[in-house]
């Protein structure tokens, strides 16, 4: 019996991506509404949050702080926009939260500026993991693997401001000629390979390791869900952590991890036992049974081909090796949300706008927020059609979403489906 599996590459050839555009007559004006926001993030999550946090505006202000936290989602809309543009379009929507408008027309950059301060992050942070999940419903196409909620987890940076400030917060990645020109954010997140939806998310600067700000995550996962996992997560004590949350897990191994045949399945799959040291291996102790599945990819002219993956589901009938394979390509699901939410959302080479390490933090979950603004539209219309949301595309349905939104397709109240717009 051969030790791994033999796939075949079926994979096609790549299309370019075309560059985004809007028609010369269309305004910036004429594309933002509350009415996404409002929809997939409530104003009464918002107050209680904003009251919990002691951000409640206790006088009338110009610019209150429930308004600031839907500004600061508007401005991950528009990266490119001035804070006072941003304003403007968000006047006709911010009508329905009883806001003057004709106060609001009048507000300047730093009166803005100050209320983002006022807010600060933590109402931003809380938001997101109150309002934030897994969306992807019984039964949704390319959600599940039999009965396990597929998803992953991997990570990102973003560029911030060149401020000292930002500076000695997040520190700057090396380069080959002394440092990058930018400080960086480092962000590890959770997303559900179904729907491309980032459910959770752990930050801090870019000289701590993804792996680190991982062991803040794994905790978090569930027995409902299968977790996918590159080999640079892998440690002793991050793979026990992560069985012992009761979720299963499809982790691509190291290449210097010892994983000895121990029993050997049908299927080309065998059992291991991994362990924290080699004197435990030696002394046969402290030992975690798992099982391996190796298989190359063939036809692939570039990179690796050969995988061996570790799971912690031990019978191959619940999960043969074959669908493994197949399955943790998957993995790479959670890049093409980080693609959304770099290059479509916030823009190609963009750097976040802001100048200190608190409102850096405020902007980043303002960017999260929006992202799942738009995915959860995304989902219901795909879930309305029967379709499987990889069918719709994230930039066709951003630039819908901003067109048809102003138009009143989607009121702040709910009641019309946005299935039709996508």
């Amino acid at each position: 019996m051969v030790s791994f599996l033999q796939i075949a590459w079926t994979g096609g050839t790549q299309m370019p991506r075309t560059a985004a555009a809007l028609e010369d007559n269309l305004r910036i004006s004429d594309l933002i509404s509350m009415g996404l926001l409002s929809s997939t993030i409530p104003r009464e999550t918002v107050m209680s949050v904003l009251t919990d946090t002691g951000k409640q505006s206790k006088r009338i202000r110009q610019l209150p702080a429930h308004v600031m936290v839907y500004y600061v989602i508007a401005m991950a809309l528009y990266m490119n926009v001035a804070y006072e543009e941003v304003l403007r379009c968000l006047v006709e929507g911010l009508e329905w939260l009883g806001e003057p408008a004709e106060r609001l027309r009048k507000t300047g950059r730093s009166a803005i500026s100050q209320a983002r301060a006022r807010l600060g992050s933590e109402p931003m942070e809380r938001i997101f993991h109150e309002v934030v999940g897994p969306i992807g419903a019984a039964g949704s196409k390319g959600v599940w693997y039999r009965q396990w909620r597929k998803v992953s987890i991997d990570g990102m940076t973003l560029d911030v401001g060149d401020t000292p400030a930002n500076e000695a917060h997040f520190g700057r990645p090396g380069a080959s000629r002394g440092s990058s020109a930018f400080p960086q954010v480092r962000c590890v997140a959770l997303a559900e390979c179904g729907t491309h939806v980032l459910f959770d998310v752990a930050e801090g600067p870019c000289t701590l390791s993804e792996a680190k700000l991982a062991d803040q995550l794994i905790p978090r996962l569930t027995p409902e869900m299968l977790c996918l996992a590159d080999r640079h997560f892998w440690s002793y004590d991050r793979w026990k952590q992560a069985v012992g949350t009761g979720a299963s897990h499809v982790w691509r191994a190291k290449k210097n991890l010892v994983l000895p045949c121990e029993k050997r399945f049908r299927d080309g799959s065998f059992l291991s036992t991994v362990f924290p040291s080699p004197k435990d291996r030696r002394n046969v102790r402290n030992g975690i049974r798992v099982r391996v599945v190796e298989y190359e990819i063939k036809g692939i002219n570039s990179g690796e081909s050969t995988y061996r993956l570790i799971t912690n589901i031990l019978d191959p009938k619940e999960a043969p090796a074959l669908e493994l394979a197949g399955l943790y390509h998957e993995r790479w699901e959670i890049e093409t949300a980080f693609d959304e939410l770099k290059v479509h959302l916030r823009g190609r080479d963009v750097v976040l706008r802001s100048k200190t390490p608190d409102l850096v933090k405020q902007e980043l979950y303002g960017l999260l927020l929006a992202h799942f603004a738009v995915r959860g539209l995304m989902n219901e219309a795909a879930r309305s059609a029967n379709l499987d949301t990889d069918d719709l595309s994230f930039v066709h349905s951003l630039r819908i979403i901003r067109r048809k939104i102003s138009n009143g397709s989607f009121p702040p109240s709910g009641d019309n489906s946005p299935s039709g717009a996508l």
